[in-house]
């Protein structure tokens, strides 16, 4: 039964909108009339969502990983594809998650299978979802591989927030510390020193000093703000460039302790994303072109793909990896001890967890040490700025007397 998007209104005259199934827009133009809703118009959800822009814009972490639990706890308790996804689109209060639901359960209804249906929404479900649930069709433990998918993106969900947990209270002391100064050197320094300049007296250094850069910002100010956007913008544009891309990110693994949680966080990611394939039947050389595509870093990325050409050889996954120099060793032995165990799935679950545990204890220390440091900084600066404020007055102080 196909699925259609509508636009209704209700008894107060406020706008609903909504997926309904039926056998054509009139029959849903009729239940709507009967929950008391006045259709102002119907569409099949293929063409609704081209026009709202719901396969071009994909659910977030959040809402795929509670969309693959809700869907693997429906299967698990017996209940056809199909009266999975029309429990999850009657129950789902997003207007554009429900739609998407909808138009899979038409497609399953069609006779497409699950993981065919999600390929008309790549940017919600990407291709590690689509591999591992055709292998979990082609096997028949499809609610077992949602199970591990709802994990697996619970814990890539909780992984980005961590980072951007750990980032923003630096980031936040930064932008306040650079206001605050800012402020003072616009504002306050010249009103205060002004009078001193007034005297005509011979000014420390440090007061010099702070008028120049104070007469600085408030002349150029506007330009530095300028030129710190477009060297923004130009940068995030340049980074488009595999090439550039390609660059910066070997940088980055070069740096001490940035290029430590780099090879951290996206060997987790490769391993975890591995160990989930594997556990679904996908062939080795599959996962690995498909985990390499999930790591952000290009010169990994490349190291992977190198890897399975190795791999395809005949060669050690675990030597292929550990040729780059980009893996930590500890990931490598446990990838090694699971291909001489016949546990690879297991050692690769090892690894992404042991390298989980890692990034996190890294980014707790980062995270202690970069606010005090940013507090250090912030108070070193107004330090220097009442110093030199108050050294004039201890000089005229001397002269009075």
């Amino acid at each position: 039964m196909p699925a259609f998007a509508y636009q209704a209104l209700d008894n107060a005259g406020k706008t609903q909108r909504g997926v309904l199934q039926g056998d054509n827009a009139r029959a849903v133009r009729a239940s709507l009339r009967e929950r008391g809703l006045n259709p102002l118009e119907v569409a099949p959800v293929t063409d609704a969502q081209q026009r709202v822009g719901l396969f071009r814009r994909g659910l977030s972490g959040a809402q795929l990983a509670l969309l693959t639990r809700q869907l693997a706890t429906l299967l698990k308790a017996g209940l056809p594809v199909d009266e999975a996804l029309a429990a999850l689109a009657e129950q789902n209060d997003d207007q554009r998650a429900r739609a998407l639901v909808g138009a899979l359960r038409a497609r399953v209804l069609e006779g497409a299978g699950l993981a065919t249906a999600l390929a008309d929404a790549p940017d919600s479900f990407p291709e590690i979802y689509r591999a591992s649930i055709a292998a979990g069709e082609q096997s028949g433990r499809l609610d077992q591989v949602l199970a591990r998918l709802a994990d697996y993106s619970e814990a890539r969900d909780a992984l980005n927030q961590k980072v951007w947990a750990a980032l923003a209270y630096p980031l936040l002391l930064t932008i306040v510390a650079v206001a605050v100064v800012s402020g003072l050197l616009v504002y306050v320094v010249p009103q205060i020193v002004g009078v001193f300049t007034q005297m005509h007296q011979t000014l420390p250094w440090p007061t010099r000093a702070l008028l120049a850069l104070s007469s600085f910002v408030k002349a150029w100010g506007w330009l530095l703000l300028v030129l710190i956007v477009v060297a923004a913008i130009g940068g995030k544009l340049a980074l488009r460039t595999e090439q550039v891309r390609y660059a910066w990110h070997g940088v980055l693994l070069r740096l001490p302790l940035i290029g430590r949680l780099v090879r951290a966080a996206n060997t987790a990611r490769c391993t975890r994303t591995l160990a989930l394939l594997t556990a679904s039947a996908v062939p080795l050389l599959d996962s690995l072109n498909i985990g390499a595509q999930v790591m952000p870093n290009l010169p990994m990325r490349a190291a992977v793909k190198r890897a399975a050409l190795k791999v395809r050889e005949g060669g050690s996954f675990s030597r292929a990896l550990g040729d780059s120099g980009y893996f930590p060793p500890v990931a490598l032995r446990l990838i090694a001890s699971g291909e001489r165990a016949g546990e690879l799935e297991h050692m690769l679950d090892e690894a992404a967890n042991h390298q989980q545990r890692e990034l996190d204890r890294w980014m707790t220390t980062l995270t202690a040490i970069l606010g005090p440091l940013v507090i250090l900084l912030v108070g070193a600066m107004v330090l220097f700025i009442v110093l030199a404020i108050l050294l004039p007055i201890f000089n005229l102080n001397q002269m009075v007397k």
